[in-house]
């Protein structure tokens, strides 16, 4: 298993590290996506969706990201359920997309890559590329 559960990666926006772009940060490590990209492709979804803006900043619903990331071809998983414990990064295999409690992480190798260490945080689920 791996060790290091937390690595620092602001997607290489040291300018755009505001709250509420969790959700562009975690595309574009998961991806490789260029930044303006990702919001671009977000902000589609969250204008016509939940959000009825196409605004970042504030976060993005659970609804507007699932049907995001499932435009480019990736797939809901729940969090794997352990007895006696909740599921987290540690527990994620491959390069996922992970929805915590109000935070999209990107997770690769059981490894979350963020500004922040929320490696400790319960997953709830997680999205995966399709076929990975």
């Amino acid at each position: 298993m791996n060790m290091k559960t937390y690595q620092y990666n602001d997607a290489g926006q040291t300018r755009s590290l505001r709250s509420g772009y969790c959700g562009v940060r975690a595309l574009v490590i998961a991806t490789g996506m260029a930044w303006a990209d990702a919001e671009k492709h977000l902000k589609t979804f969250t204008k016509n969706g939940k959000a009825g803006s196409g605004a970042l900043s504030k976060g993005i619903y659970k609804d507007d990201y699932d049907a995001a990331l499932k435009a480019l071809g990736f797939v809901w998983r729940s969090a794997p359920k352990f007895e006696g414990r909740k599921a987290r990064c540690a527990d994620m295999s491959g390069t996922v997309i992970a929805r915590q409690s109000k935070h999209y992480t990107a997770v690769i190798d059981g490894t979350a890559h963020d500004i922040f260490d929320c490696s400790n945080k319960m997953v709830y689920g997680f999205w995966q590329a399709k076929g990975a």
